[in-house]
């Protein structure tokens, strides 16, 4: 396993990131804890997860997959050390989640002690900010039209992040938190937390956590360059493009228990005939390349330069073997140039 600093925290995380989102849905205690362990037993150090999850998020299961890693903490609180563990604070929207208000000081103090109970933890070493207060063009708002920025208020926007900043600087003082990132934001809300820590003395963002793939690859660029100049991690989560790119949709195939069968909370927006095309062509290319289609999309976005962990999830032991495996083997410069030609035809299938 190879490792990369967590950007300016200093600290080293595994270039694979264990995504825990299906962990209370699509997947029981026991097999949460089997990936945990295969996990770790591979060098994974870095483990993700949120008060949201898990997913598709509901009432009657928010905070589920919190519990269950707290669960298997208690069981092994000495391996506690071993672990980057990352958590995140919802953002608004959502009814039953302090009634889809707004991320305000006081909401990221309580989300912070909440999530530390169920993760049976004293603290968590990485809380992120899972969306941004204001609309940003991520889950399928990218296309030109679907956010206008010209109606925000800047400055209140920025005072709601000074809030933020300063309830997140009471919990690192604490010891509740030790860094703490955003996710599904943009370069002007990297740079104005970034701003805002330089000003006030608080707390720097150290990563951000955006969709990217191979059918998702619109935050490089500029997104991807703004983090490597600011020493920001980037962290990549669904870089299977929701399981997409392992091929198992092609032909109208809908594999039970899979991700698509069950309700999507902004719809099953990666379903376009321009998707399953571009996913048609790289699923020839790992033939040729004697991979399997996931390990080719997985291999692809690790060697992006600015990457610095990729968040995988996986719903069985076999398919959390085959892409861990995926990182051991970099893709030769033969191959990333044949992924280049199907992703020239594809930049921006959904």
């Amino acid at each position: 396993m190879h490792y990369s600093k967590l950007g300016s925290s200093g600290v080293g995380v595994s270039r694979v990131c264990l995504g825990s989102m299906t962990w209370g849905i699509q997947n029981t205690q026991q097999e949460a804890n089997d990936q945990i362990e295969y996990a770790l037993s591979q060098g994974v150090n870095f483990i993700d997860t949120a008060e949201l999850y898990p997913v598709p998020p509901s009432g009657e299961k928010y905070g589920g997959t919190e519990i269950i890693i707290g669960n298997w903490l208690a069981q092994h609180s000495a391996r506690r050390k071993d672990i980057i563990l990352a958590s995140k604070i919802a953002g608004p929207g959502l009814a039953y989640i302090r009634d889809g208000a707004k991320i305000s000081g006081e909401s990221v103090i309580g989300a912070v002690d909440a999530s530390l109970k169920r993760l049976q933890t004293d603290y968590v070493d990485l809380f992120q900010l899972h969306w941004p207060n204001r609309t940003s063009p991520h889950f399928s708002k990218h296309w030109p039209g679907k956010v206008k920025f010209s109606s925000f208020d800047s400055q209140h926007e920025t005072n709601e992040m000074l809030e933020i900043l300063q309830a997140l600087d009471s919990c690192v003082k604490a010891g509740k938190i030790r860094f703490c990132g955003l996710s599904d934001d943009t370069p002007w809300g990297i740079n104005t937390y970034l701003k805002l820590s330089e000003q006030h003395a608080l707390p720097r963002m150290v990563s951000i956590q955006n969709e990217f793939s191979l059918l998702h690859a619109k935050d490089w660029p500029y997104l991807i360059e703004n983090c490597v100049r600011e020493n920001v991690a980037y962290l990549p989560w669904s870089p299977l493009a929701g399981g997409v790119l392992s091929g198992k949709y092609l032909n109208g195939k809908l594999p039970k228990g899979s991700r698509w069968t069950l309700e999507q909370r902004n719809g099953i927006f990666r379903d376009t005939p321009a998707t399953h095309a571009a996913t048609a062509g790289y699923v020839e290319l790992a033939k040729t390349y004697k991979i399997t289609p996931s390990q080719l999309a997985l291999a692809w976005c690790d060697q992006v330069d600015g990457v610095t962990s990729t968040i995988i999830g996986a719903t069985n032991m076999a398919h959390l073997k085959e892409n861990i495996a995926a990182f051991k083997t970099p893709l030769s410069d033969d191959a990333m140039n044949s992924i280049n030609q199907v992703f020239k035809d594809y930049p921006v299938p959904f």
